[in-house]
């Protein structure tokens, strides 16, 4: 994981990163073997479950949902190629966090690595309970998730 510096004001200057690899499995495929549009989400979300665990924030999942997501695809992606999904915190809100991703398709079967998709989505944390609201982040998620490493 590579780290940024943000300012504590919540201006977009970058954050926390996430670089997350596999291959695209059969499942991620239609009958072609070309990956279904769906398998980018999978990857993404494994690209911040990777950050959420690397940045030590704990209860993260279950409070905070996506609240929009956009996605543009460039190029197919096919089964048995390696993918890297880049992923990092763009800006932090008062109860809302935007993320930027790119999704990249190495080199494979004399197809030069290529970006796949790329896009941005949204969460806000709405921790557990009885009123299903927004509420600010968690000081420490902050911190986690804007401090420089090391």
């Amino acid at each position: 994981m590579d780290m940024y510096s943000t300012d504590r004001s919540g201006e977009p200057t970058g954050g926390a990163r996430a670089v997350y690899r596999c291959r695209v499995e059969w499942w991620d495929t239609d009958a072609s073997g070309h990956y279904h549009n769906a398998a980018i989400g999978r990857f993404v979300e494994a690209a911040e479950a990777v950050l959420v665990r690397e940045c030590g924030v704990v209860g993260y999942f279950g409070a905070a949902p996506r609240v929009r997501y956009e996605v543009d695809f460039a190029s197919p992606l096919w089964f048995g190629q390696q993918v890297t999904t880049t992923l990092s915190v763009e800006r932090i809100g008062t109860s809302s966090m935007t993320f930027g991703f790119e999704v990249w398709g190495e080199e494979h079967e004399g197809r030069p690595r290529g970006l796949a998709a790329s896009g941005r989505y949204t969460v806000v944390h709405v921790p557990p309970g009885d009123e299903r609201v927004s509420t600010p982040w968690p000081e420490e998620w902050i911190k986690a998730l804007t401090t420089e490493a090391g």
